[in-house]
């Protein structure tokens, strides 16, 4: 076996020294001349073996370096070559950067063509719908600009890191240690140059793209920057217009005109940007969109039915009093659904308000034919129309002496018909009063504007014109929406009468003879809302009122705004409403009330606790997203519930959990007949925690889900509602058992509630004292129908009996007296 070479090295120069020593033992008798020789000779050999010894140690030192300085440099090119392949695949995996180029230019294009009238061709002023318009489209062209410019931040970041990771790579200290041997040296050095053959491409890659990326990213910032000073500019441009409200924009109406951009250029820029600012909220807001569609859908369906169902009872009024709801459901669904929903849409554009004032505009038009009276239609048909005239002139974003005399002639016209909608009459016509004090300020409003218009304060007169005929429509709509809304509860009460109070309630008293309170306070604040966006000084008074919602406030570690808590509770208040509503339809019947019907909405209440804790948990996890609630938080909360019930919850978490398994296992479903402990009855709700039985004798039975589990659970639905009777019959000794078989077997058969299958026994059972004992054995098909059909045999076999001269014999005694005296 070979010996390492540091290890025979090392034994050479032990050898050595041992034989030296023993020399010099054996020559002790020598002479002073040969010991001073000798002495001489032995310092020198030690000289040179200690000289020896440094030399091995260090070659040893230098041969660990090496070998070390090997092994990071295989590890140093295994990580250059991945890091080689990774960023070949990251530059091949091209950023669409003709495609971001574009989107900039278009940006630029499109900032050119919204700054007409206010950073070019600004007339002698600048106007308030032309400022908002304005500001929206610039606010998304900045977004999308800040989206472009991440995307080029991102790329940028990643080629520098991967550039940075291989000149890291590239400058590790052990790649320049060279090894000694010259066989080795050359293959070292051939290997460093296929190294550097390969990375010299993938860094000129990374060098020509970050240089590309880098050229992008300075348009995208000179893009940005321009974008920020123009919102900064329009900004400024619409304070001073809200701090100036009465300040005069041009001169009198009847004055040469002042200079106006040419009308037909007018139109095309104002078509172009309310197009653009469409265009870009819906793509914002296309689940919004989607949403409203889908409530649409929903409403009409719903609104579908209830109409069958009045029209299957013949409940339905030919002049739809009290049931105009009905009257077209899709209508109807249309009106509600954009009435309530538009305020989900944050700062929609002005076009897009108009787009829903209008479809709810047509279809309560087409609801009041022939139900309102033909004087108050002539007059809502002409406020409409004049609406429509401010809607458009409203979407004019520039000023110009053509609409002006527009403007005046609509607000002079629709003080006319303000005036003798309120001075000629018809008064006991109206089916709502209210719509008297929208009209009256839209006298007021419109009056206003001619006299500001006439005296050339174009947008106080713009914002009063649009607003007086605003006013009227809104509250309209509004008022027939509350309406609506009341008498669509009140219809479907009337159907869904069998009403659990424990699920949902409301009460009848108040529902259908007026709405509530609270819808008319909803009403009013809306109106108040879309009112006041007409107004320059609106935003600004509604803004600190924002600001104080959306702050950040900090509780510890957790950091919240009002906003989002009003957020939660609003998202997990709707899934509780959302859940005892479907909880409420979903177990009850309608007037249509066969046996059939009541078996499919057996079949849907078994799913109704399963629904309800599928919506409450769809709305906790959606309110806790919409919140921002961080995790940890909420595994805080389980673990103090968690010893909320080892202290003292286990019997409500008991309940908890059977609910639970009572809604997977379904040993028993709503619709259910049960007998619980010897109590008989009819399950009338699975609830979380509790169940409710009504009993036979009306009353309702409020049983623990716990106990309703660990009972003698006797359920009779399971078995198809059958249930066996028996009647007991004792008849006299002298009768013909046979005859008096066949009377009981024809009486059975004739009956149509007694099953066929199995068919129905007649049994003699025992010789009592005075009658022989025969009990009959049959199955009522259903078994609500067991008493009925028990006191029905009894009384066509007592009729039959005394037909055939059957004697049912009671029960007697002899008594014989003996006297033994006599």
């Amino acid at each position: 076996m070979m010996l390492p070479k540091k290890l025979t090295c090392s034994l050479l120069v032990c050898i050595s020294i041992f034989s030296c020593i023993t020399l010099l033992a054996q020559k002790k008798d020598s002479t002073i001349h040969k010991s001073i020789l000798q002495d001489s000779l032995k310092l020198n050999f030690v000289a040179k073996m200690q000289a020896f010894a440094k030399r091995s140690a260090k070659n040893s030192a230098d041969e660990f370096e090496a070998d070390k300085a090997t092994i990071i440099q295989i590890k140093t090119f295994e990580e250059i070559k991945r890091t080689m392949q990774k960023a070949k695949i990251y530059v091949n995996g091209k950023l669409d950067t003709p495609g971001i180029k574009r989107e900039f230019k278009k940006i630029e294009k499109d900032l050119i063509v919204v700054g007409d009238g206010v950073f070019t061709n600004k007339g002698s002023s600048q106007t308030y719908r032309n400022l908002t318009a304005t500001s929206k489209i610039v606010s998304e062209l900045l977004n999308k600009a800040n989206a472009g410019k991440l995307k080029l931040d991102v790329r940028l970041q990643e080629l520098n890191a991967f550039q940075y990771q291989l000149d890291s790579l590239l400058s590790v200290p052990a790649l320049f240690k060279f090894p000694t041997d010259s066989v080795t040296l050359t293959k070292y050095l051939e290997k460093i140059k296929v190294v550097a053959y390969e990375t010299t491409p993938i860094e000129s890659s990374l060098k020509e793209a970050s240089n590309n990326i880098q050229s992008l990213l300075n348009q995208a910032n000179l893009t940005v920057f321009k974008l920020e000073t123009s919102l900064e500019e329009i900004e400024s441009h619409q304070k001073d217009i809200a701090g100036q409200t009465y300040k005069r924009e041009f001169s009198n109406i009847w004055e040469s005109p002042d200079y106006y951009q040419p009308f037909n250029e007018i139109l095309y820029f104002s078509k172009t940007k309310g197009l653009l600012t469409l265009k870009f909220y819906a793509e914002n807001n296309m689940g919004k969109l989607v949403l409203l569609v889908l409530l649409v859908a929903t409403s009409f369906i719903y609104l579908r039915s209830l109409k069958n169902i009045y029209l299957e009872n013949n409940l339905l009024k030919t002049d739809y009093e009290g049931q105009l709801v009905l009257r077209y459901p899709i209508l109807s669904a249309i009106l509600l659904v954009t009435s309530l929903f538009q305020f989900l849409f944050i700062s929609p554009p002005f076009i897009l308000n108009v787009i829903f004032w209008s479809i709810s505009c047509v279809c309560l038009t087409i609801i009041f034919r022939n139900f309102i009276a033909r004087y108050w239609m002539r007059i809502w048909l002409i406020i409409v129309m004049l609406f429509l005239i401010s809607a458009l002139s409203n979407l004019i974003l520039q000023a110009s002496r053509i609409e002006q005399w527009c403007m005046l002639i609509a607000s002079i016209s629709g003080v006319i018909v303000g005036l003798v909608a309120l001075l000629k009459g018809h008064r006991e016509e109206l089916k709502e009063k209210w719509i008297l004090w929208s009209i009256t300020f839209m006298a007021l409003l419109e009056f206003a504007s001619v006299f500001a218009n006439i005296f050339g304060r174009y947008n106080l007169a713009k914002t009063l014109f649009i607003s007086g005929f605003l006013n009227v429509i809104i509250a309209i709509l509004f008022l027939w929406t509350v309406r609506l809304i009341n008498e669509g509860l009140f219809l479907a009460f009337n159907v869904y009468s069998g009403q659990d109070k424990k699920l949902f309630y409301l009460n009848f008293e108040k529902v259908g003879k007026k709405a509530p309170l609270l819808f008319y306070v909803l009403l009013i604040i809306g109106w108040a809302v879309l009112f006041g966006r007409n107004f320059p000084a609106f935003d600004y008074l509604f803004k600190p009122f924002l600001n104080f919602f959306n702050q950040d406030r900090t509780l510890g570690d957790y950091t919240f705004s009002i906003n989002s808590l009003v957020l939660f509770i609003v998202i997990m208040s709707i899934s509780v409403i959302v859940s005892k509503i479907v909880s409420f339809f979903a177990s009850d019947g309608h007037l249509a009330g066969g046996r059939d019907n009541k078996n499919e909405r057996q079949g849907i209440g078994s799913w109704i606790l399963l629904v309800r804790i599928s919506i409450l948990c769809i709305g906790l996890f959606l309110a806790i997203a919409a919140a921002g609630i961080p995790v940890d938080r909420i595994t805080i909360v389980l673990g103090a519930l968690g010893v909320g019930i080892g202290f003292g919850l286990q019997t409500l978490v008991n309940n908890l959990v059977s609910g639970l398994i009572i809604a997977f296992e379904k040993p028993v479903n709503v619709g259910d007949i049960v007998d619980v402990d010897g109590q008989g009855g009819k399950m009338k709700s699975i609830g979380f925690r509790s169940s409710i039985i009504s009993t036979w004798d009306g009353a309702d039975v409020v049983m623990p889900n716990g106990d309703l589990l660990n009972a003698h659970l006797i359920n009779w639905s399971l078995g198809g509602n059958r249930k066996r009777i028996s009647i007991q019959i004792g008849i006299a000794y002298d009768t013909d058992l046979e005859k008096c078989r066949q009377v009981l077997t024809g009486i059975l058969d004739n009956d149509q509630r007694i099953s066929k299958n199995p068919g129905p026994v007649v049994q003699f059972e025992q010789f009592s004292n005075s009658a022989i004992d025969l009990r009959i054995y049959f199955w009522t098909k259903h078994i609500g129908d067991t008493s009925a059909t028990r006191s029905d045999l009894i009384i066509a076999i007592v009729a039959a009996f005394k037909a055939n001269g059957i004697s049912i014999p009671f029960p007697q005694q002899d008594v014989y007296l003996h006297y033994p005296d006599q």
